[in-house]
């Protein structure tokens, strides 16, 4: 079978390349070529680089390391709007989910109709994200004649996995096309964005449509349902005003965007990524250490009149999005540092930032999209400080070793 589509793919790539009848679509052709099967191309002179991955399996191993996050951000959502439904005296599941879930013969009690009736939620939303940011990137492959990069296929799900499950699907279309325009195609494409495209498209619906994006709110996909979340319960009232336990925050039964609320699902995927060496093993442990040393230096400090200064690390790392932003969006390989100690210094500043803007800023309850793309601005100028420092050590033991011969 895979012979026969090999030699069916060899046919008509003539058709696809220069001077063919469709050689303008020659990018979706690729992209189709090169999904299926590791591309051919070599480098012709040297330097040769030896590596069994490309940047398609590089990006499908980002891919594969989401499922334990999607598999709980379904489950969570059908068994989050379950509760609610529960409280508010509700039977059935509103619109067309409703429908469907009566028709399977829907028990809110089951572990698969839970996942189920979040699946319903997550999957348009994936699927907008999906086709609308899909479409943007053909399009501006197309009119550049380049390939179609496979980059967009771990966008689409790290920007799907940080939005609410209650979320228009208007404004999911919005945010995809913000992030893929203005975040990435206006620079250049991929591998030219300075700034994460996922989180860009996650800030524009953050500023754009506060209502619905600001964090204090719980985000339940039950019409009508209202509460406060982990954090916006702590900087009202004080941890004791928090009304889920630390293991449940860590497992991920509490409300919150669709991928952002399992801790321990997210960190499956992070040693997956780490394991495999895609992921910065450096960023990771700065972002935890800048996190840690921030809180606790805020926990010396107190307060009389804001709780959030109490608030310890082990909570701060399984409430909103510090853990999904670590592990998936931070490890940006594009807009990370570089160098190694530049992915310390990058790290260090997302966790002391994030911590910053949870505790000392009220206005904001999470903190860390705006940590992470206020760090994706200065990663080059660390890359850039780090080594002017090697130059100047190097060009000090160059002189050193030229004053001993002499």
């Amino acid at each position: 079978m895979t012979d026969k589509l090999r030699r069916l793919l060899d046919k008509v790539e003539p058709k696809f390349t220069k001077g063919g009848k469709y050689h303008k679509y020659y990018g979706l052709f690729e992209m189709v070529d090169t999904l299926l099967y590791s591309p051919p191309n070599r480098t012709i002179g040297a330097p040769h680089v030896r590596d069994a991955l490309d940047l398609k399996r590089v990006m499908g191993y980002v891919w594969l390391a989401t499922f334990p996050v999607m598999f709980m951000a379904c489950f969570n959502t059908g068994y989050q709007a379950n509760l609610a439904m529960q409280g508010m005296g509700l039977e059935h599941a509103e619109g067309w989910r409703g429908t469907i879930m009566d028709m399977i013969g829907y028990d809110p009690k089951s572990f698969f109709d839970n996942f189920f009736h979040g699946f319903l939620y997550f999957l348009p939303i994936y699927m907008t994200t999906f086709i609308v940011g899909g479409m943007a990137e053909v399009v501006f492959a197309l009119v550049r004649g380049h390939e179609v990069n496979e980059g967009f296929f771990v966008t689409s799900i790290l920007y799907s996995l940080v939005l609410p499950p209650d979320i228009p699907l208007w404004m999911v279309g919005m945010g995809i096309l913000f992030g893929v325009i203005i975040g990435k195609e206006v620079f250049g494409g991929t591998g030219k964005n300075f700034i994460n495209p996922a989180l860009a498209g996650r800030a524009f619906l953050f500023f754009a449509y506060p209502a619905f994006m600001s964090g204090d709110a719980v985000w339940v996909a039950v019409d009508g349902y209202s509460g406060a979340t982990t954090l916006s319960a702590a900087a009202a009232g004080g941890m004791q005003a928090v009304t889920v336990s630390w293991w449940d925050a860590f497992i991920g039964f509490e409300p919150g965007s669709l991928g952002e609320t399992s801790t321990l699902a997210i960190l499956i995927g992070g040693a997956f990524l780490l394991f495999t060496k895609i992921a910065s093993w450096r960023i990771v442990s700065g972002v935890m250490f800048g996190m840690v040393m921030m809180t606790i230096l805020l926990n010396t400090i107190g307060s009389d009149t804001n709780p959030m200064f109490a608030m310890p690390w082990y909570w701060h790392l399984v409430t909103g999005g510090f853990a999904f932003g670590m592990i998936f969006m931070a490890t940006d390989p594009v807009t990370a540092a570089h160098t190694d100690t530049g992915r310390w210094w990058y790290g260090v500043l997302i966790g002391v930032m994030v911590i910053l803007i949870r505790v000392v800023n009220p206005a904001f309850p999470e903190g860390m999209m705006l940590a992470i793309l206020f760090a994706n601005m200065f990663a080059p100028l660390m890359d850039y400080g780090v080594m002017k420092a090697n130059i100047k050590r190097r060009l000090k033991r160059q002189a050193a070793n030229a004053g001993a011969k002499s």
